[in-house]
């Protein structure tokens, strides 16, 4: 680490100290040139998602999209924010590992989940992610709904 007083690289570490659970790590240097003392973070880097759009576009991953989108779906509705919460982190956890993810397959997850949890929510969602363009998009989504409902509830 360059001292940002002198500029040498040459530096002994006088204090460590973790921070945010361990996530960054605090550190006091004493250059050895001049012997001024200066302040270091190091922290994780974390890797970054990138989400394949339908039209082949790549952006970031953004937790916060996600979020907003699915509340917007759930508002008014019985569901709590750790049930908003648990749905994203379920999303997340089927990303580990990847560089790449296909917006789909995050759409895909978030409306099998919302159907699972609360019907209307998922047709809200489901009316936005799948680009609904007039009504009878709408009703038909409603009756496949009607039907698979009863039959995973077990009712006839």
């Amino acid at each position: 680490m360059k001292c940002p007083f002198c500029g040498n690289d040459s530096d002994r570490v006088a204090d460590t100290r973790a921070r945010n659970g361990g996530k960054t790590v605090r550190r006091k240097r004493i250059c050895l040139s001049c012997n001024k003392s200066f302040t270091t973070l190091e922290e994780i880097e974390e890797r970054t998602v990138s989400v394949v759009k339908t039209d082949g576009r790549r952006e970031p991953y953004d937790r916060k999209k996600l979020l907003n989108g699915i509340r917007i779906a759930c508002n008014k509705r019985p569901i709590s924010i750790d049930q908003i919460d648990g749905i994203v982190e379920s999303v997340e956890s089927a990303m580990d590992g990847v560089y790449e993810v296909g917006s789909r397959e995050i759409g895909e997850r978030i409306i099998q989940a919302l159907r699972k949890l609360d019907e209307v929510a998922y047709v809200r969602f489901a009316s936005v992610y799948r680009n609904f363009q007039d009504k009878n998009e709408f009703l038909q989504e409603l009756d496949n709904l009607k039907k698979h409902g009863h039959e995973e509830k077990g009712t006839p």
